[in-house]
């Protein structure tokens, strides 16, 4: 199997530990249903050497949804921002005070 680590990077160069998606504590961020989840996986992509390849990867693979190269992908499309579940509010919400 071919992924993107053995497609675009020379092992003398870069490693998996190196890059933002292979950390196991941050996996479910690029996965996740909730916006501010996927802004901050957004945010970890921002140092990557490879996100450009990654998302031109996503682009051309038509990822379903998923964070790829710190772009938020729902049906093999960017979107700029991944609204929350459920109804948007009628009226806006007034602070306590």
């Amino acid at each position: 199997m071919t992924t993107l680590l053995t497609t675009f990077l020379n092992p003398a160069e870069t490693s998996a530990s190196m890059l933002p998606c292979h950390d196991t504590e941050a996996a479910d961020l690029f996965f996740s249903e909730r916006p501010t989840d996927l802004e901050q996986a957004k945010s970890l992509c921002a140092g990557c050497p490879l996100i450009d390849e990654c998302r031109q990867g996503a682009l051309d693979r038509a990822e379903p949804w998923g964070v790829w190269g710190g772009a938020i992908f729902d049906s093999g499309r960017i979107i700029a921002v991944k609204r929350g579940r459920g109804r948007p509010r009628k009226n806006p919400v007034q602070e306590v005070a």
